[in-house]
């Protein structure tokens, strides 16, 4: 909870002046699939990603007054530490990621740079429009 939820809340409280003094801000999350599915082992980091889900939308709701944006992003599975860590760790592990994968209509696993994309689109002025919104990057996983 503490590196998953309340890091980004304090951040927020400490970004909010900076923000709103600039005139224009935004703010985009970094949160889960996990945070929307359950999945096998993973009850207290999808909690976490659960509560930023709602604190991006509530965060929205308030700082819209300063001109603030606030967007989370829910990567499925990416190739990260966290994904080799899972593999390395659980004794299923690597049976849960192969699962996944015909259940992807993209059918791999996603990249950083897959999400890296829509974070930087989020900050363009294109993206000025949409906020509070907790926008998934799952290759299709699930729908």
């Amino acid at each position: 909870m503490g590196t998953n939820f309340e890091s980004s809340y304090h951040l927020c409280q400490l970004a909010h002046p900076l923000l709103k003094a600039s005139g224009y801000g935004n703010i985009v999350f970094i949160s889960s699939i996990a945070g929307l599915k359950s999945f096998p082992f993973s009850s207290v980091y999808a909690s976490s990603k659960g509560a930023m889900n709602q604190f991006t939308k509530n965060v929205a709701l308030e700082l819209a007054k300063d001109n603030i944006r606030a967007n989370a992003v829910a990567p499925g599975f990416v190739k990260t530490e966290l994904l080799d860590f899972i593999l390395e760790s659980l004794d299923e592990g690597s049976k849960i990621i192969e699962a996944t994968k015909p259940k992807t209509m993209a059918g791999r696993t996603g990249e950083p740079k897959d999400i890296s994309g829509m974070v930087a689109f989020l900050c363009l002025p294109a993206a000025s429009y949409i906020t509070g919104q907790i926008i998934t990057i799952d290759g299709g996983y699930t729908i």
